[in-house]
């Protein structure tokens, strides 16, 4: 398809208002003279849009009819020239009008229509008069536009008329004339989005429908709020389906907590609408219970190939009737959507591309009540939040370029050369907390897993109340990666976690240790080329604080045998990359890469590299593996647990000595539990007893590595 021009031929923070703003009202706040509008045209203006603002009682008999009010012209809009389709979106009245307009162009040949490209104008001129509306401006495009000025007219019409279509013309910067397009109002909504929800049969409390805002304390106006409804007050319509049902777990049994690996592969196999292409539909599963517990509220978890399609809430932790149950539902079930739509957490905006400023204070649903750093931390919070988006978030649902947004379009949180801010020393620490980042050992093959280990301390011998999670999935720890040519890169986990409040009070003696596999995210691999790396964590404290860990350097070598060189292919494959953040999978969409890990263990099996492959298979292996399918019946596939093919490779794996001792500790525990099922008791009690001294020979490292340097 040919590509030509089908143009040519600060604002932030969490507003609290959510009533409709007319245009005059707009008008009226930007206009930069007194020729934006009559004196009359404003005073007709002011009267329609707030009766109770007129001046009375009035000075004679009434000099004729009331005027009608005239229709909002906000929404969307759909018109063509030549063989480019215009979705145009105009935002200058209605619900928190951000003042901007913005458009999607796509080329159509024959029967197919392409994307072309995006503009939005950002500071435009708002002209109003009595008859018509006229907003202008210079926009930024995401391609070289040749008549960058964009020009919208929309007549002014009561509300007993239909919604006036908008002419759009594009202009040089010169003045002379571009394309135009004549456009018909569509929606009142800026994006329409196919939203399928699907409940799990074991959910033992009701499915979230809708919370009064007023039934608690909070910063907005009382009102019944929905899912939908939160998005359409931000100008996104959720339009439900067809497919939404209830899944039967029954075949599942006494396993029915959820693995991210059996959720990637359910939503592949059962969500209805899903494709490998970008498209307005999502799907969000409600089920009971996730691996890890009852602290999980809810995960992103789709962040392979064509992402932000699939989220999952867990009603273990966030089920319930009561008022501040209802409250967790609405806010977990909106944010991990917000994630599908990419919208990073309220102190990740730095992350983004393009980066924005953090902004920890905001009042969004993208921020974390319970690690709110303000006075009085989660109670003023929801003490203090309307319920909604902050304006800049705002702007990306309704402005955004669209692969920026779509969903299954641009990866999540793409966030390259990032974290500067983490790599610098700190002008002053006064938080009284320790972070400390390690790994068992300095130097790795090419293609080896790399996992790290963080401890949380403090020096203040008054005591430290912190939260405890530690794990980079959770969002709360940030680990940034200096490469071997010098650039940064900020880990990423494959999975976002939304998680809950998990606080203690440590002592100077205390330590609060958790390990995480990094070498593969959402960027892909992140150790993928020999040389040395420098690694520094950083950790967002309750008050706010950012502590910030020690550097750590490592080492990837580079392949010298044949050997080394092929298991270094075997294993940096996407599909491996996300088994070993999975710890397997049965997933179709991963096959590849379990044969790629089947046959390092069939060719290499002597190899070290091997015990990695065998710690994915042999733990996949081990359990029963709960599919979602979309064939009818119970719709739950399950395949069960091989226990003497698990049992085998895990035994294997603990006694090699290969793995970090965490690393260890998971396969000796999954190897307990596989010899529990295929009825061993004398064995599990054996292979539990080596976890026990697990700790002691991590102690006795720590010291050596302490010694050595």
């Amino acid at each position: 398809m040919s590509q030509s021009d089908p143009t040519h031929v600060d604002i932030s923070g969490s507003d609290v208002w959510l009533g409709d703003v007319s245009v005059d009202d707009v008008a009226a706040h930007y206009a930069s003279d007194a020729d934006a509008t009559g004196a009359d045209d404003a005073t007709d203006a002011r009267s329609e849009a707030n009766p109770k603002a007129l001046p009375g009682p009035f000075p004679g008999p009434f000099p004729g009819p009331i005027p009608l009010p005239k229709r909002p012209v906000s929404g969307r809009y759909l018109g063509t020239s030549g063989s480019y389709r215009l979705e145009l979106r105009v935002d200058v009245d209605r619900a928190r009008p951000t003042h901007r307009i913005s458009g999607d162009f796509f080329q159509i040949s024959g029967g197919t229509t392409a994307y072309a490209g995006s503009f939005v104008v950002n500071a435009p001129t708002i002209t109003v008069t009595s008859t018509e509306i006229t907003i202008k401006g210079l926009g930024s495009f995401t391609f070289g536009a040749g008549a960058p000025v964009v020009k919208v007219v929309i007549a002014r019409r009561s509300i007993l008329q239909p919604q006036a279509p908008a002419m759009l013309q594009f202009f040089t910067t010169g003045g002379a004339p571009g394309a135009s397009y004549n456009t018909a109002f569509q929606s009142i909504h800026f994006r329409s989005v196919r939203f399928e929800t699907d409940r799990v049969s074991d959910v033992s409390t009701p499915v979230f429908n809708t919370y009064n805002t007023g039934t608690q304390p909070s910063g907005g106006p009382a009102r019944n709020l929905s899912v939908a409804g939160a998005y359409a007050e931000a100008g996104i319509e959720l339009v439900a389906t067809g497919g939404s049902d209830i899944i039967n777990i029954g075949a599942a049994g006494p396993n029915a907590k959820w693995s991210n690996a059996e959720l990637h592969a359910s939503m592949q196999a059962h969500f209805t609408l899903w494709q490998d292409t970008p498209q307005w539909a999502v799907w969000q599963v409600v089920a009971q219970l996730h691996d890890l517990g009852p602290g999980l509220y809810g995960i992103m978890f789709d962040q392979q190939g064509r992402q932000r399609q699939g989220c999952a809430v867990f009603h273990q932790g966030i089920g319930g009737t009561t008022a501040a149950k209802q409250r967790l539902q609405l806010y977990t079930y909106v944010h991990e959507l917000g994630h599908s739509f990419n919208l990073l957490h309220s102190w990740q905006k730095s992350l983004a591309t393009p980066p924005s400023p953090n902004r920890p204070l905001s009042l969004s649903w993208m921020n974390y009540p319970f690690n709110y750093p303000a006075p009085g931390g989660e109670a003023t919070y929801w003490n203090n939040f309307a319920f909604q988006f902050d304006t800049e978030e705002i702007i990306h649902l309704r402005h955004a370029y669209l692969n920026n947004i779509l969903i299954g379009a641009n990866n999540f949180a793409v966030g390259s050369a990032l974290g500067q801010d983490v790599m610098s020393d700190p002008v002053r620490d006064e938080s009284g907390l320790t972070l400390t980042l390690s790994t068992h050992k300095r130097k790795f093959a090419l293609g080896e897993p790399v996992v790290v280990e963080l401890a949380l301390g403090t020096n203040d011998s008054k005591g430290r109340r912190v939260h405890t999670w530690l794990h980079p999935n959770c969002n709360l720890v940030q680990i940034v990666i200096q490469r071997p040519n010098g650039s940064l890169q900020a880990y990423e986990p494959l999975i976002d976690h939304l998680v809950g409040q998990r606080e203690s009070v440590i002592g100077r003696t205390d330590v609060i240790r958790d390990s995480a596999y990094i070498g593969f995210g959402h960027d892909g691999f992140y150790f993928d080329q020999p040389g040395n790396y420098q690694l520094r964590a950083s950790y967002m404290a309750l008050d706010g604080s950012v502590v910030l860990s020690n550097m750590m350097n490592l080492r990837v070598a580079y392949p010298v045998t044949a050997a080394e060189e092929e298991l270094a292919e075997l294993f940096t494959g996407d599909e491996q990359g996300t088994l070993l953040y999975l710890l397997g999978s049965d997933s179709e969409a991963l096959r590849h890469g379990n044969a790629a890990f089947a046959e390092v263990v069939d060719k290499h099996g002597r190899h070290p590299m091997a015990m990695y492959a065998r710690l994915v298979l042999g733990s996949n292996a081990g359990r029963d593996f709960k599919t979602i399918t979309n064939d009818g019946g119970d719709r739950l596939n399950l395949r069960k647990a091989r226990t003497a093919e698990s049992t085998e490779m895990l035994t294997a794996v603990a006694g090699s000595g290969v793995l970090d001792p965490v690393s260890a500790g998971q396969a000796l525990a999954k190897l307990a539990e596989v010899q529990v099922r295929a009825g061993d008791q004398e064995a599990a009690s054996a292979t539990l007893n080596k976890i026990q001294r697990l700790p002691q020979k991590r102690e006795r490292e720590r010291a050596a590595e302490t010694r050595a340097h």
